[in-house]
């Protein structure tokens, strides 16, 4: 198989959300040796298409999840590869999501960690039901440019605002970003408990997070 038909069978599984496509292409890539941050690029480029047909209102949060999903079935595949190589991408930022404590809901959080990793940005996905001090630790840890707290339920919102004071305390914010979203979340919210910003959508949320990057 040709290395233009793998690079193409990749963007096609993200645009025509084919989970199986995006698994068996990854391993055709890696198994040819394919450069695997080239085949990551190609992945990458289509879910922005994604997102960006979803701004342009012809896609809607179902086709995005499912893009996602199927970008998640070979991704794993590719950064093995990558880990093996020892080649490092080069980000344009670094990003650390995750879901508060009390709170299990991984969909928008999953979406927002692929449209940043769209975007350039190395993603530390922590998971969900994270404490604020698991949150302070992975800044420490991994120097985020960026830090994106989730939150789908009412009870659990507080505790983005109780990651930010924590954050404040320990002297971490500046200068990591915080922006925080979730079906519970407002802008009005997000301004009240000190956030750095708030998008109500996965690829609006990554732009953002571009653009604080950029104007630091």
């Amino acid at each position: 198989m040709l290395d233009e038909e793998i690079f193409g069978n990749l963007r096609k599984s993200i645009l025509t959300y084919d989970a199986q496509l995006a698994l068996t292409s990854s391993k055709q890539g890696v198994e040819k040796g394919i450069d695997p941050v080239k085949l990551l690029d190609a992945m990458t480029a289509a879910i922005r298409e994604v997102g960006d047909g979803f701004g342009r209102g012809k896609l809607w949060v179902p086709d995005m999840l499912a893009a996602v999903e199927a970008m998640q079935s070979g991704l794993p595949i590719i950064e093995e590869e990558i880990k093996k190589r020892g080649v490092r991408r080069e980000a344009f930022g670094v990003a650390v999501v995750g879901t508060v404590l009390g709170d299990i809901h991984s969909i928008g959080k999953t979406m927002v960690a692929a449209f940043l990793a769209a975007g350039g940005f190395e993603v530390h996905d922590l998971g969900v039901d994270i404490k604020a001090e698991q949150f302070v630790e992975a800044v420490k840890s991994y120097r985020p440019d960026i830090l994106c707290l989730s939150a789908l339920l009412t009870v659990t919102a507080p505790q983005q605002k109780t990651v930010i004071e924590l954050l404040e305390k320990e002297h971490l914010r500046p200068p990591t970003r915080v922006l925080v979203g979730g079906g519970a979340i407002t802008e009005e919210f997000a301004e009240s408990i000190g956030a750095d910003g708030y998008e109500p959508t996965a690829p609006a949320g990554a732009k953002l997070a571009r653009r604080l990057v950029e104007e630091r």
